[in-house]
């Protein structure tokens, strides 16, 4: 059988590996976005959301833009926006460069949403991944992550 970058398929050895981090990250996932919930009363979607508005130039995105940064489908975010306006947290404005496009603009109550819930959620994050691992298994890990971005073509996140 070819070795290496020859292959056509994962070794069983590679398989399980792959298999142990896609169970075991959706656990980790599921257990912080849980606690998110729990202590925030925002979903994982919510907060991204929020998260991505807050770092925006006057916490405002368009729409579109909004789709791209978090690789999503506009379908997804047209829906998840729709519930997050019923609750206050972002409001949909016009777009004045394209009377097609929406902007998207995080609200005070948002914000203090966001703020409320950075605090519990990066200690959820802390407990439930960070604290498992050693600092050069957590290293490691970086390493591995902006290897596969790379090789996905894909922007180091930091």
């Amino acid at each position: 059988m070819p070795s290496g970058a020859n292959r056509q398929v994962p070794t069983q050895e590679e398989l399980a590996i792959w298999r142990a981090h896609i169970e075991t990250f959706e656990i980790v996932r599921s257990r912080i976005e849980a606690r998110l919930q729990q202590d925030s009363q925002l979903s994982s979607g919510d907060y991204r959301i929020l998260l991505a508005l807050s770092e925006a130039e006057g916490r405002t995105l368009r729409s579109s833009e909004l789709a791209t940064h978090l690789e999503w489908e506009r379908s997804r975010v047209s829906g998840q926006l729709g519930r997050m306006e019923k609750r206050g947290l972002v409001r949909r404005e016009p777009c004045p460069e394209d009377a097609r496009g929406q902007n998207v603009v995080l609200t005070d109550p948002g914000a203090r949403a966001f703020r409320a819930s950075t605090l519990p959620h990066l200690r959820a994050i802390k407990d439930v991944f960070v604290d498992a691992l050693t600092p050069e298994q957590l290293a490691s890990l970086g390493e591995a992550a902006t290897a596969t971005r790379s090789h996905l073509g894909l922007e180091h996140r930091s």
